[in-house]
């Protein structure tokens, strides 16, 4: 086996974003494309030589072929070890516990988490250091730059591994181990959870239904849900996972999981219905006639946390994405916890986790997760799910009203704007930045803005600071609105808009969100001329 030095040259625009590097698949498959990235995040930690490294992805098309490089690649560069899962599959939380539970170095993700997967459709890299979690911008950064003069990269010639039987082999002076990907995973969640009161909830008759969308999280779920707690046989649907999620777009959310959403508000609803995404990550849950918003999500798990055994002591705190609804704090609020408002990313968990700050976090945009890795682990939540409901026998619309009535509702929804004009959306916030001290005391489709700002942050653990992280409008009538560009295209850009308004009032507690927050939709498009500018009437997505 010879290590090969192959000339190349700069590439344009590989920038991490919030989570590693995403682009469509043809550019991944571009000569030197992929190779010169990995070599750049060789260089920005300072090399691979004796390390140990865990690689996996979600099974999205190319990550067969990626894995591969990624592997010769690290070998030529003297990695001791590479901890692989079987088939190159690994769920994102489950990447992030081997990295934690092997003491490894850092690890290799490839995925493009919720987006469509395809020849045509998204792939992504992403860099996770040795606690587990997303590399912060400190890391980023160094890898950044260090695309910026990659001239060379280092590889091995030889044959694929063979990754489809647990085991260990030789990539030169390299040690590949491949495990199976659910096995240690699966370990974790019996020391957090009460596999025996869920495994009595299915045993009186509890149904649920799990759509995996066809991504990586099909073999966890059958293996834990059918195999490990005795639901039914088939409770698990979607369970192969498929280069192109079968055609799907793996965003567990209303619109893509719609075949969920109609089964669960049908004549024969199962008790519980839940989803994940493309790497496992992220999480619905949707009880029968009853949608769960991840916000609300969230609080209902703080406020219920107790009943788990891992958390039976209490948390540390718990910690939410800037956007997410304010509903957590609510419950932070009664039970005296302090409650961090974060930029959007986990990678800004990471410190707060690592501090021993925080024991639970969520972002709205379907994810949650603990201290017991350093990612959002959509599994984990759907099993924490089954662990308040099967103490409390309650339904999760019973869940859901008695914890509006306790701690009141804060009524939400998210409207993605994808695929706008880049320049256009730009324009739209740079239009809103400017004028943000003329909107303070303001009118704004008949509602007071009382506050009007930019987030940024300042980490109390290293001191950093993150500026320009959504622009936020504080309404009359505990409304808010929060405008931001996500960075998890790779197309375009997407204008999220975040709307918000809290209600106490016992007799309005039952409102559909759309009339709650009609107000606060009537104020948005006021103040930032959505329509005008990005040439939509509606947004593309609703949650």
């Amino acid at each position: 086996m010879d290590i090969l030095t192959v000339d190349t040259r700069p590439i344009d625009g590989q920038k991490p974003g919030t989570s590693g590097l995403r682009k469509k698949t043809p550019v991944f498959m571009e000569r030197h494309y992929l190779e010169n990235f990995i070599q750049s995040i060789w260089d920005g930690i300072g090399g691979v030589d004796g390390k140990t490294l865990v690689l996996g992805g979600d099974g999205r098309y190319f990550n067969d072929r990626a894995a591969q490089v990624v592997l010769r690649m690290a070998a030529a560069s003297g990695a001791a070890k590479v901890i692989v899962g079987r088939d190159a599959l690994l769920s994102t939380p489950a990447a992030s516990n081997l990295i934690r539970q092997r003491q490894a170095d850092g690890g290799i993700i490839l995925s493009a988490s919720h987006n469509p997967g395809g020849p045509e459709e998204d792939f992504g890299v992403k860099f996770n250091t040795a606690n587990g979690g997303p590399a912060p911008e400190s890391v980023t950064s160094k890898i950044f730059e260090a695309t910026k003069s990659c001239v060379r990269y280092f590889i091995l010639e030889s044959q694929d591994i063979d990754l489809s039987a647990p085991g260990e082999t030789r990539l030169h002076e390299t040690v590949v181990e491949v495990v199976d990907p659910v096995e240690e995973y699966r370990a974790m969640m019996e020391r957090i959870f009460d596999f025996g009161a869920i495994r009595a909830l299915f045993e009186s008759g509890f149904t649920m239904r799990f759509d995996a969308m066809h991504a990586v999280t099909g073999p966890y779920a059958k293996a834990i849900f059918e195999d490990a707690l005795g639901a039914a046989a088939g409770s698990v649907v979607n369970a192969e996972p498929k280069p192109d999620f079968g055609g799907g777009h793996p965003d567990p959310n209303p619109i893509w999981a719609k075949a969920l959403m109609d089964e669960m508000h049908g004549p024969d609803a199962p008790d519980f219905g839940a989803a994940s995404d493309g790497d496992g990550d992220r999480n619905m849950i949707v009880g029968r006639n009853c949608y769960v918003t991840p916000s609300d999500s969230v609080a209902v798990l703080a406020a219920n946390a107790t009943l788990i055994p891992a958390y039976k002591n209490g948390l540390k705190g718990v910690a939410r994405s800037m956007p997410t609804s304010r509903a957590l704090d609510r419950v932070a609020l009664r039970t005296d916890l302090t409650c961090y408002e974060t930029p959007t990313g986990w990678k800004y968990f990471g410190n707060l986790l690592d501090d021993g700050r925080v024991t639970i976090c969520g972002e709205e945009s379907a994810g949650t997760g603990s201290d017991h890795v350093r990612e959002k682990d959509g599994l984990w939540a759907v099993l924490f799910w089954l662990n308040i409901l099967a103490p409390t026998r309650k339904s999760v619309a019973e869940t859901m009203r008695d914890h509006w009535y306790e701690y009141g509702r804060n009524y939400y929804s998210r409207h993605d704007y994808e695929g706008v004009d880049s320049a256009a959306a730009e324009g739209l916030m740079n239009d809103l930045r400017a004028k943000l001290p003329e909107l303070r005391n303001s009118d704004a489709g008949g509602l007071m803005i009382e506050k009007a700002d930019e987030f940024s942050y300042h980490d109390p653990v290293d001191g950093s600071t993150a500026e320009g992280q959504g622009i936020r409008l504080t309404l009359a009538e505990q409304g808010r609105i929060v405008f931001r560009l996500s960075g998890t295209g790779t197309s375009g850009a997407t204008l999220r808009v975040y709307l918000e308004r809290a209600e106490t009032d016992p007799e309005r507690l039952d409102l559909a969100p759309e009339e709650a927050l009609a107000p606060v939709i009537a104020a948005a498009e006021a103040v930032a001329g959505i329509k005008d500018r990005t040439g939509r009437d509606a947004p593309d997505v609703t949650t």
